[in-house]
């Protein structure tokens, strides 16, 4: 049971970022990542939409055998885990706006949250903003466009810069001293941001947190992998594979990149 994978799913190759962070972290690990994109971007869909997508992703994922997985997304996380957690015997990690370190870190009291309308309308959402922000002042951005543009092959585009130029300018008029991003798309696009935030911005995403909570629920209950060899690492896309791929440089292990209509 122990060297069965770890199943990942995000809307798309978003959560290729959340996959780097479990690699570096979980050497040993073979992993199994669904990237939807043919139904990506989750944000502008319904709560039952995106529970019924997250069901037949875990579905997909269980029948091919993953041991634990992580749902790579922040709307599938707010909208869906808690079903997902109910119906289904596997754990399951999700993913969700690093608010609580971003409100402990700041020091102007303003913090910025550029997320997909799907996230920053859950109810997950507002309860994490209310228990670890109640002092901070939470500037929420719809970050709309942006998942696409990363879908597209377009994370470094001029398009790119000029959305982000206008989403996160008014945040840093308000004086805000952290950026969270609240969907697992936008690291992608951390290049950019650097180069339009002020120096002092920091840049706050949960993959480093997502990846510890991981190995921390895998050696609790005994499902840490034993050396077995080189890793192998399935990403399966109903779209164009070459994008997937384009995203995995400096992966370790085997990897296998395939077309499936799912």
């Amino acid at each position: 049971m122990s060297n069965k994978p770890i199943g990942i799913f995000d809307s798309g190759v978003g959560g290729i970022s959340i996959w780097k962070e479990l690699q570096q972290r979980l050497p040993l690990e073979d992993t199994i990542y669904l990237a939807d994109s043919k139904n990506a971007p989750y944000g502008e869909k319904s709560a039952e939409t995106i529970v019924q997508l997250s069901i037949k992703n875990t579905e997909l994922l269980l029948d091919l055998g993953c041991k634990l997985i992580v749902v790579a997304c922040n709307t599938a996380t707010t909208n869906a885990i808690d079903h997902l957690r109910t119906h289904y015997p596997v754990p399951f990690i999700g993913i969700e706006p690093a608010i609580k370190p971003a409100a402990l870190g700041s020091t102007s009291g303003s913090v910025g949250v550029l997320a997909t309308r799907g996230t920053l309308s859950s109810a997950l959402f507002h309860s994490t903003s209310k228990n670890h922000a109640s002092t901070i002042k939470i500037m929420e951005q719809e970050g709309t466009g942006l998942v696409e543009l990363v879908e597209a092959g377009q994370a470094s585009s001029e398009t790119a810069r000029a959305l982000l130029k206008k989403y996160i300018q008014p945040m840093v008029a308000s004086g805000i001293d952290h950026l969270v991003l609240g969907c697992t798309h936008y690291p992608h696009l951390i290049p950019l941001l650097k180069e339009e935030l002020p120096a002092h911005v920091k840049i706050i995403d949960c993959g480093e947190a997502v990846a510890n909570q991981t190995h921390r629920i895998l050696e609790k209950q005994g499902l840490l992998a034993k050396d077995h060899g080189q890793t192998k690492h399935q990403f399966f896309t109903n779209a164009d594979p070459s994008l997937v791929r384009s995203f995995l440089s400096g992966a370790k292990g085997e990897v296998v990149i395939s077309f499936k209509d799912f």
